[in-house]
Parts: structure tokens; C-alpha cells; sequence
């Protein structure tokens, strides 16, 4: 995690080689955070930009492109002097992984382009593709020489997902040592870049107030929440064959999932943070078959209204098959075993098409006694939640009871809220930006190593298992613009519990 940017050192010089170079992801989260990187005079003195494409483009035609998707998805007014001098140091290289020679001479053009341009051959390789070039580059990559260190630093971004499925994960990891060590591989997940979720160690590791709270004699259960507005739209293709719980389960979610019940690190550096979260990720229980179906809901959108826009069933969507059983809404329950968590469960969820767009963690603590109250309306008691925010408004909430002022004794439920906008003067950002400049720093403190991945994957694979022999059955539905469907509420309802409410 990284100090103010008035604190923050410059990377090395460096060359930033875009692999999908044209592709929407370059255009809408790359380039932009590189452009608030430069904004910021936190990018190397120098540097130099590689994009590369299968079909040849001309460095003029390359740099428009990529103006255009700055101009697009930028998240402030652009100024044009640093779009200028960040564009003029991009050059385009043409190389297919199907076509050896191709990363061979593109060996050859980034050893004369780094001699020019003075970054002292450190190299920082983004596969900005879909997954299944990932190891096809890799090994080109490997083949070629260019992910070898002599001296200088070579990294490996890879986006997820990091595989389809316990067998794929271990498979592309597998792949992937092969050619590189593993602090070579920075595996993404732009979730980690933002503010309130990297804030969560800093909640509970610099604040004597929570860690000794933060377990199963005083925590009740925890609820991690991850709702889209929007539908599939244009990823007809993609998703039918992914589906919600690949999608954001073994990701987003366990990347939340991870930091809230982790034991503290020895020391915060990578490999201290890196250990706690695989630690908790392989505690969570690996549940059977019939214990998956139990513990899970799956649901699938149908037509409906999300504000004024008119959400198609999923299964009219373009190349999403008209008998698709792909859930495009998943709520599962799970437990780590361990000493710390032992008998809390974790309830995860995230849909598309939902009534509003959402990402936060509500940790329940347990109901203090009544007795003192027996005289009083105890069935206002208000629920004990602190809740961490992360979209669309990132802060955190306190929820606890207080006194109404009067002559009798009423109690209700209060808030105690902070805004990070409130408190904070900070430029709007893709999230990506912390994740790119640690990337060039070589902290992989935020990033994934395999065997987190694995045991993520673990985790969630009889989910998978059990979905795909059930097919249609159990599947439900959900009106799109709704909050999901009833079964939802039904899993914790038969625990006597129920999801926090959203105001």
C-alpha cells in the first residue's frame, strides 16, 4: 500500500509493454491511470510505452487510439501538455503468440527502444487480453528470453480471471512458474486498488479499538455484499460461459473476504500480508456437494426497468443460449475454521441487474442481553453492524443504540458515518492507479499469489461442481431492477438472521 503521492518515491526507469494494447481495457483503466500517474509526476523519468497488437499499426495510428480512449474514460479534464509528452513515448510493436518470430523481433525492437530511450532494460509486461492468451504470451515471452532478469527487473501482469476452475487455476499457475518466478507475477484485481478496501488493515491493525473484538465470541457473522445495475449487456459470450460466481466470488469477493478475516501480519511488507490471506483462504471449509447446494442460492434475471432502461431477460440477450442455466446472481454461505472464526458465517453475494449498484462489508456483532431492559421496547433495539463502503460512496458506518431523549427510557438505532470525500481532497480516480505505480515500485503487497488463487478456487469449486449437475434445477429467477431473488433472503432467514438493509 502506498504513502501520499508528495511521499512516494519514482519508479525505476522502466519500458510498460501493453499486451491488447487496442483493446477496451487499455482504453478504459490503463491508459487513463497512466495519464493520472503522469499527472501526478509519478511515473519514471524514464519510460517508455509499448503497445502491442497482432495487426500492424503505425505509431501515429497507435497514439490516436489511445488519446481517444483517454479522452473517453478519463476520469479529469485531461491536460494536453502531459497527454502529449505521455503519448509521444509510445511505440507500436506487432507480435502474435501463434507466430514465434514475431516476439523474436520484438526482442530485437525493445533492446534498441530501451537503449534509446535509457530504461536500463527493466521491463514491466500488462496482459490487457482476454485469459485464454495469458499462457500463450507467457510462453513466448519465456521462450524469447524477455521475461529473463540479468540486472534488471522483468514483472508480469496478468488480469483476472486467473482461470475457470480449481483444475484451470493450478494449470495456468503451473504455466506460468515455468517461466517466471513468483514475484515476478503481479496478478490484478483492481478491487484492491481502491481506497476503502486497502483502509481495511489500516481499520483494523492501527485501531486498538477492533482487533480485540475481531472474532467469533463477540462477532455474529459477516456480510459481504456485490451488486451491479447493470445487465450483461454486450459480454453475451463471455459470461454465459462464466457466470457470477467465476466472475466475482473467487476475486472481488474473497479478496474482501481475505483482508476481513486474516490474522495480523508479522510486519506489513508482501510476503507477511500474502501468507495471512492465503492462510484464511485455504481455512474456509470445503464444503460437499449437497452441503454446496444447501449453502448457496443461484438466480437468473428476467425482464424488468432498472430506473428508465428496459433490462431484457438474460436469456434473450445477444449469444446467450436461450436455455442458458448461467446464474447471473450468486449468494453463498461459508466458514473458516479456525480459532478466530470458528462457528461465524460468512454470507457472500453478488448479481447483475439489481436495483442499485453496491459494494460493502457489514460485520454483525453479536445482541447485547436484554434483561436491563425487560421494561423498555426492546424489539427497537438496532443492530449492531460497522459497516465499510466501498461503492458508490466509500466510508464506514457505525450502527449502535442510544438513548431518545425524553422522560422515558425509548432506544433506537443511530449512525455514526464517515465519508472519505468529507474528510479527504482527493482527484477521481480508476482504481488502477496504486495497483500500476506498486507494480513499477515491485511491491506485490496487493497482488495475488497462487496459492491464494488456488485456495480460492478450492473453495468455490464444489459450487461449481453442484450448479453444473443440477442444471435448471434450483435455478431461480429475479426481476431485473429488483434486489435478487427471495431465496436470498431465505438462506440467512433460516439462521434467524437477514441481510442489512440499504438506506
Amino acid at each position: 500500500m502506498t504513502e501520499p503521492s508528495s511521499k512516494k518515491r519514482k519508479p525505476d526507469p522502466c519500458s510498460f509493454v501493453i499486451f491488447g494494447a487496442t483493446g477496451d481495457l487499455t482504453h478504459r483503466l490503463v491508459l487513463p491511470a497512466l495519464y493520472n500517474l503522469a499527472a501526478a509526476d509519478l511515473l519514471p523519468e524514464k519510460f517508455c510505452v509499448v503497445g502491442v497488437a497482432r495487426n500492424g499499426m503505425s505509431n501515429d495510428d497507435m497514439r490516436e487510439s489511445l488519446l481517444k480512449g483517454l479522452n473517453q474514460y478519463k476520469t479529469r479534464p485531461v491536460d494536453e501538455a502531459i497527454a502529449k509528452r505521455l503519448l509521444e513515448c509510445v511505440t507500436s510493436i506487432e507480435a502474435d503468440p501463434s507466430d514465434p518470430a514475431s516476439f523474436d523481433a520484438m526482442a530485437e525492437q525493445l533492446n534498441k527502444l530501451e537503449a534509446k530511450r535509457e530504461t536500463g532494460g527493466n521491463r514491466l509486461f500488462y496482459l490487457a487480453t482476454p485469459p485464454s492468451a495469458f499462457a500463450p504470451i507467457a510462453k513466448q515471452l519465456g521462450r524469447s528470453g524477455m521475461l529473463k532478469e540479468n540486472g534488471s527487473w522483468r514483472r508480469l501482469v496478468v488480469e483476472k480471471p486467473f482461470g475457470t476452475s480449481l483444475a484451470s487455476a493450478k494449470a495456468l499457475n503451473d504455466e506460468l512458474l515455468k517461466i517466471a518466478d513468483e514475484p515476478q507475477i503481479y496478478r490484478i484485481d483492481h478491487y484492491l486498488g481502491k481506497e476503502t478496501v486497502q483502509n481495511i488493515l489500516v481499520l483494523r491493525f492501527a485501531n486498538g479499538m477492533f482487533e480485540p473484538i475481531w472474532n467469533r465470541n463477540h462477532i455474529d457473522h459477516v456480510q459481504i455484499t456485490v451488486d451491479e445495475k447493470l445487465d450483461v449487456g454486450h459480454r453475451g459470450s463471455f459470461y454465459d460461459a462464466t457466470g457470477a460466481l467465476r466472475d466475482m466470488v473467487p476475486n472481488h469477493l474473497f479478496q474482501l473476504l481475505s483482508l476481513v478475516a486474516m490474522e495480523p501480519p508479522a510486519k506489513f511488507e508482501a510476503h507477511a500480508v500474502r501468507s495471512e490471506k492465503a492462510e484464511v483462504l485455504a481455512a474456509i471449509q470445503t464444503q460437499t456437494e449437497q452441503e454446496a447446494l444447501n449453502n448457496s442460492v443461484r438466480g437468473q434475471y428476467q425482464a424488468g426497468k432498472n430506473g428508465d432502461v428496459d433490462i431484457p431477460d438474460y436469456r434473450k440477450t445477444k449469444d446467450v443460449k436461450p436455455d442458458s442455466t448461467t446464474e447471473t446472481y450468486a449468494a453463498l454461505k461459508l466458514t473458516i475454521d479456525n480459532w478466530r472464526w470458528a462457528g461465524v458465517p460468512f454470507y457472500l453475494r453478488t448479481g447483475k441487474a439489481l436495483g442499485m449498484k453496491r459494494t460493502e462489508v457489514a460485520i454483525k456483532f453479536k445482541q447485547a442481553p436484554f434483561a436491563m431492559f425487560r421494561d423498555t421496547p426492546v424489539d427497537k433495539l438496532s443492530q449492531n453492524y460497522l459497516v465499510i463502503a466501498v461503492e458508490p460512496t466509500e466510508g464506514i458506518t457505525l450502527q449502535f443504540n442510544t438513548k431518545v431523549p425524553g422522560p422515558t427510557i425509548n432506544i433506537d438505532g443511530v449512525e455514526m458515518k464517515f465519508r472519505y470525500k468529507d474528510y479527504f481532497q482527493v482527484e477521481p480516480t480508476t482504481g488502477y492507479e496504486t495497483l500500476i505505480y506498486d507494480c513499477m515500485i515491485g511491491d506485490n503487497i496487493l497482488f495475488q499469489r497462487a496459492d491464494s488463487v488456488e485456495a480460492g478456487w478450492q473453495a468455490v469449486q464444489p459450487f461449481l461442481d453442484a450448479w453444473k449437475k443440477a442444471g435448471a434445477n434450483g435455478l431461480q429467477t429475479y426481476k431485473a431492477g429488483s434486489e435478487g431473488p427471495d431465496a436470498a433472503d431465505e438462506l440467512l432467514k433460516r439462521d434467524g438472521r437477514n441481510w442489512r438493509k440499504f438506506a
